[in-house]
């Protein structure tokens, strides 16, 4: 059962945009990294002011010690110097003096607790420690004679608190001195601030979003632009080219796909020319052939026999036909050149001594370039042995023909090397001269078998595909002289051993 479109369309489009996906990651990262930078600050802070409360709360303990012993010291001795003559002081006048000489500071308060009830306080606190829970806690925490530091929750507040116990020689009542911060107001200035952080780090997101959101819009432009030709593109029209914005990247992208755009067009067009050529070419034989056998007499054994050989003779010119095309299709994969070290002295002897039996001709190498260079020598080769068929079919029919390579410079100063094949023959007319490389091109009619029209385009593919080119020259006193002229770097290592072979 095949799929709804509604299914298929959900399954081709992505739920999220490129744009959408890449501007979540932007925020996801930042938000995090806002967070974490957030979290991290905020925890400093707050440990850093409680730190900062417990030093102040310890030194109150130093202070509260500091100041009932001189207050006990100084009551003692007016005590002495009155008409009892006793020499005690009583706790509530040394608690007084404590609460007197330790002045609380901003969110602080003091309480002086005397035998389990509240005795004394500064007149002016922030807030008041008067509370049954506070008190109670101080009795029960205090009953070992140790100072305790804690945090609790009283008259509505978070209090982080210090319980001395205080205790006069002679007086059998026992007191204990609070010292307590309000931890809410004291980490106020640390609440703020994160709050403060939190609505600076949200506009920070949207900003970021908004900018993000047109970075990545023009970022990706030149993508939807690709997305949308290549839509655009069919088999039929593949002239539609992106416009290149920029040097980054995606414009580098954008150049490559248009390279590509440019390869497909011609090799499409390369086809379709090629289809039109096989069709027109192929229409012939099969219209030969159809002909003689609906006039065919079959009961006349010699107009049989006849039209067998029409139709042979027409059949191996369409297998060769066929043979060509495939020759000419394989030469022009590019990646099919195998290029190796050639001593191109030898591969032009090589190819004289195979040429020499395809005809009585006298074969001569005219000139030598002794070089090695990286070539494909089995493509080479037949291209060599292509001129050299062409110049026994179309040149003259006895006569020299000369082989040749040489070594020269463009005008760019970089080496060329050069690959002729030239004969004494009529020559090639002024009109066909431009398109004689053309596909089933073919000249006026040689002594030897008629071609496909094909092989001279073999040859161009040929010097094509090594990145070079083939041209055709009237030769000097009559003739034609094909050229096959290629780029020479010079290879260093070692040739090919079988262009050293005799």
């Amino acid at each position: 059962m095949s799929d709804p479109i509604g299914v298929r369309a959900w399954r081709r489009s992505p739920a999220l945009s490129v744009r959408v996906r890449i501007l979540a990651a932007i925020l996801l990262v930042t938000a995090a990294g806002l967070a974490i930078a957030g979290t991290t600050a905020y925890v400093v802070q707050r440990e850093r002011t409680l730190s900062d409360i417990d030093a102040v709360l310890t030194d109150t303990v130093d202070d509260v010690r500091i100041v009932a012993a001189d207050s006990a010291a100084a009551l003692a001795g007016t005590a002495s110097a009155g008409p009892a003559s006793t020499s005690t002081a009583d706790l509530r006048g040394v608690m007084r003096a404590v609460i007197a000489g330790v002045r609380p500071a901003t969110n602080e308060s003091t309480l002086a607790v005397i035998d389990g009830a509240a005795a004394l306080e500064p007149r002016a606190v922030d807030f008041r420690l008067v509370d049954d829970v506070l008190v109670q806690r101080s009795e029960a925490e205090t009953a070992s004679g140790e100072v305790v530091l804690g945090t609790v929750m009283a008259s509505g507040r978070l209090l982080r608190y210090v319980f001395v116990p205080v205790s006069v020689d002679g007086d059998p009542a026992q007191g204990t001195f609070i010292a307590a911060f309000d931890l809410d107001a004291e980490l106020k200035p640390v609440s703020d601030a994160s709050r403060t952080y939190l609505l600076v780090g949200l506009v920070t997101l949207i900003v970021v979003g908004l900018v993000g959101w047109v970075v990545a819009g023009r970022l990706l432009r030149p993508i939807r632009g690709l997305r949308e030709a290549a839509a655009r593109i069919t088999a039929s029209d593949v002239s539609e080219r992106i416009p290149v914005v920029g040097h980054d990247d995606v414009s580098a992208l954008t150049s490559t796909v248009n390279d590509m755009l440019d390869r497909l067009q011609g090799a499409l067009t390369g086809q379709r020319r090629l289809l039109d050529d096989v069709g027109h070419e192929l229409k012939t034989p099969m219209t030969i052939v159809r002909g003689h056998l609906e006039l065919m007499n079959p009961a006349s054994a010699a107009d049989v026999v006849a039209t067998r050989d029409l139709a042979i003779d027409e059949l191996d010119r369409m297998g060769g036909l066929v043979r060509d095309i495939s020759a000419l299709a394989q030469v022009e994969r590019s990646g099919l050149v195998n290029r190796r070290p050639t001593d191109i002295a030898a591969l032009v002897e090589r190819v004289r001594l195979k040429a020499a039996a395809l005809s009585g001709h006298s074969w001569v190498v005219s000139a030598t370039a002794d070089v090695v260079v990286a070539v494909d020598a089995d493509k080479l080769t037949q291209a060599l042995l292509q001129l050299a068929a062409n110049a026994v079919s179309h040149g003259a029919p006895t006569g020299v023909i000369e082989l040749g390579s040489a070594l020269t410079t463009d005008a760019a100063g970089r080496p060329r090397l050069q690959l002729r094949v030239s004969d004494h023959g009529p020559g090639i007319s002024d009109e066909l001269l431009p398109r004689v490389f053309d596909r089933f091109q073919r000249g006026t009619r040689g002594r030897g078998p008629a071609g496909s029209g094909l092989g001279l385009a073999i040859v161009a593919a040929i010097a094509e595909a090594h990145g070079g080119a083939a041209r055709v020259a009237t030769t000097p006193g009559g003739g034609a002289t094909f050229t096959i002229d290629l780029p020479a770097d010079e290879a260093s290592a070692s040739p090919d051993p079988k262009d050293i072979r005799s």
